[in-house]
């Protein structure tokens, strides 16, 4: 299976540089005018040029926004037939891949990958004198003009900001400065190289929160490695669980139908309607074209209808800051509900095989165990050689039953 949960990721290697021509050819020749952006991977440049070989060849038109966030590249999609971005998200450096967007933002639907892998299997090419053109494209300033047009924040407000060295460098704080906030950077110059893990997790950012206390600012705000997740702590230095800053959106916005998936807290449903997808941004997004006023994940993807369909790391920087300017989100967090969520990571290289062996359906999917006090997710991760467990429970010692009901399932896989 080519595509996983959030669009294509492999290591780097001769693998990921033949799918990564052949799937530029395919796409080249169904959607014409495709817009093209990268992280700041090392490896972006030869994945880009190789995707742009693959779109030329086949008579198409590329047009380059350079390095910028992937939700730069969601939202400029509309000016074009489709979006590609270059990029592993989250994924350590070794890591790349390629996302695709619809002209709303929305990643490729199944349907589509399975177009785009059919055509892979026997690429064209055009004859010498029918090639396509590349053209710069500023995606970036139509991108800024648009999300400072929504927002304001009320006060002088200073926060913290990590980019964690990626392509979230380049906009938010350009973003966040120009909304009239004091912004103190952290690892935001664009490097090849992540001085921290990219995946913007509470382990990972151990280091922010004596920071956040010592500047005395009102929060700290942390993207990954294309920008298209956001996290944040607040001004006590404590880490926002995602299902607290979705909450958080969610109350502020004044949001009642939210599309989240399954493995978010069911603190969710006490204050909003909501409907439950697969683990990943495209399903999300999917949902959200048929319903919903808002979407999001516990991992720090957030997406914003009315802006755009794709996960929109920098907008949701500029909300919460609004939101922090407004509000005491310290003390907004201390009074939400709260159940315990327990998250574990396993791996396994043959990830997929076992979900298929005790039961999935589909192993990016899983399983889910649900009972009356709590649920249990178990699957694949699908960017990652990993089995993902998920649990919680109205208490404690229901959140670790469930944890174990989880582990359970693997185990006897193995055993068997």
């Amino acid at each position: 299976m080519l595509f996983g949960s959030s669009g294509v990721r492999r290591k780097y290697g001769r693998e990921l540089c033949d799918i990564t021509l052949a799937l530029g050819a395919s796409l080249g020749d169904t959607d014409g005018r495709i817009l093209v952006g990268s992280d700041t991977r090392t490896t972006g440049p030869v994945l880009k040029n190789l995707l742009c070989g693959g779109i030329l060849g086949r008579g198409g038109e590329v047009w380059d926004a350079g390095i910028v966030p992937t939700p730069v590249i969601g939202y400029g999609a509309r000016f074009f037939d489709a979006g590609a971005m270059i990029t592993a998200s989250h994924n350590p450096e070794e890591y790349n891949g390629i996302k695709l967007f619809n002209p709303d933002g929305s990643s490729f639907s199944g349907a589509q990958q399975t177009r785009i892998e059919d055509g892979m299997e026997n690429p064209r090419w055009n004859r010498w004198d029918s090639q396509g053109q590349i053209r710069n494209f500023d995606t970036a300033t139509l991108y800024l003009d648009a999300a400072l047009g929504d927002r304001t924040t009320s006060t002088d407000l200073q926060v913290l900001l990590d980019c964690g060295n990626g392509a979230g460098s380049v906009i938010t704080p350009i973003l966040l400065s120009r909304q009239g906030i004091r912004v103190s950077c952290i690892n935001c110059n664009p490097a090849g190289t992540f001085a921290r893990p990219s995946e913007p997790t509470a382990e990972n950012l151990a280091y922010l929160g004596s920071l956040v206390r010592s500047r005395a600012a009102e929060g700290a705000i942390v993207h990954d490695g294309d920008a298209d997740r956001m996290m944040a702590l607040d001004r006590l230095g404590r880490f926002i669980s995602g299902d607290h800053l979705m909450m958080l959106f969610v109350t502020y916005l004044g949001i009642r139908e939210v599309v989240t998936t399954y493995d978010a807290s069911m603190a969710i449903e006490e204050i909003a309607t909501v409907r439950r997808t697969p683990v990943g941004d495209t399903y999300v997004s999917a949902e959200l074209t048929r319903w919903g006023q808002f979407g999001g994940e516990p991992s720090g993807a957030w997406i914003f209808p009315g802006h755009s369909l794709c996960p929109d790391g920098p907008y949701a920087a500029s909300v919460f800051c609004e939101m922090a300017s407004e509000w005491d989100i310290a003390a907004e967090i201390d009074a939400m509900p709260s159940y315990p969520v327990l998250r574990e990571s396993l791996v396994c290289e043959d990830a997929r095989d076992v979900l298929l062996a005790i039961g999935a359906e589909s192993p990016t999917d899983g399983i889910r165990i649900e009972d009356d006090n709590g649920w249990c997710l178990v699957r694949a991760s699908g960017t990652e050689p990993k089995i993902r467990i998920t649990a919680e429970g109205r208490d404690p010692a229901h959140a670790k039953a469930m944890l174990r009901s989880g582990h359970d399932l693997v185990r006897a896989w193995k055993s068997a």
